[in-house]
């Protein structure tokens, strides 16, 4: 149980929080520096996995994806595509609650950076797409990779989104956090802390850089 729910847990958090690098960090760039009318309701809606329990949010996705919804027949009959009861619904539930925790460092980390440079660049010849790379993306990078962190620290812990969505099979959705609840329901006492250890420690680690990879560095006082 032990490794094949660590297996199946650090696939589901590193598949998520690249999923989040593109989605997340991608919208996180646009809300940054784009101004459109509802901008703020966008962000709301959004950031609403941030807030709501993890079982409504898998709750609202069973709704909108199962196999009695619309868009789920259409998935599977059209795309041979099943999330419920599946890897790929585990990955989906843990992609939508930590996408928040990308989001607004994202967000933050292209408002923060100083405006001079971007129009310096722009006045240089360089394109928006390579200024884009060039100089908001390596400046935003420290920003953008505690919030990754802290989104990979959430998955490996995730469980109410995935175990509406995804359930509980064991090799196959039981990630780390199911595990130990199923442990806890057997009577599983040595399992279920073998299990919580692990757990523990992995985000400790991973909370621990995200600090460090978003302070910012020493540098020495100019004399």
């Amino acid at each position: 149980m032990l490794t094949s729910a660590l297996s199946l847990s650090l696939q589901v958090a590193t598949l998520s929080t690249l999923f989040n690098l593109l989605l997340a960090g991608g919208l996180g760039y646009l809300l940054a520096t784009r101004r459109f009318a509802g901008k703020a309701l966008v962000e709301s809606v959004l950031t609403l996995p941030m807030v709501l329990p993890p079982t409504v949010v898998g709750y609202y996705l069973l709704v909108l994806l199962g196999r009695q919804s619309t868009f789920g027949q259409w998935l599977e009959h059209v795309l041979g595509v099943r999330l419920v009861f599946s890897l790929e619904g585990a990955i989906l539930a843990t992609t939508v609650v930590t996408f928040p925790l990308v989001l607004k460092p994202a967000r933050a980390a292209f408002e923060t950076i100083d405006r001079t440079l971007i129009e310096a660049s722009l006045t240089l010849g360089l394109s928006k797409g390579a200024t884009f790379w060039r100089v908001h993306l390596p400046l935003a990078w420290p920003g953008i990779l505690a919030g990754l962190m802290l989104a990979f620290a959430r998955a490996m812990g995730e469980f109410g989104a995935t175990l509406m969505l995804a359930g509980s099979i064991e090799g196959k959705t039981q990630t780390l956090s199911i595990a130990i609840y199923e442990a806890v329901q057997a009577g599983d006492q040595k399992a279920a802390n073998q299990l919580a250890l692990l757990t523990s420690l992995v985000c400790v680690v991973l909370l621990y850089l995200a600090k460090r990879v978003s302070q910012p560095r020493w540098q020495a006082p100019h004399v």
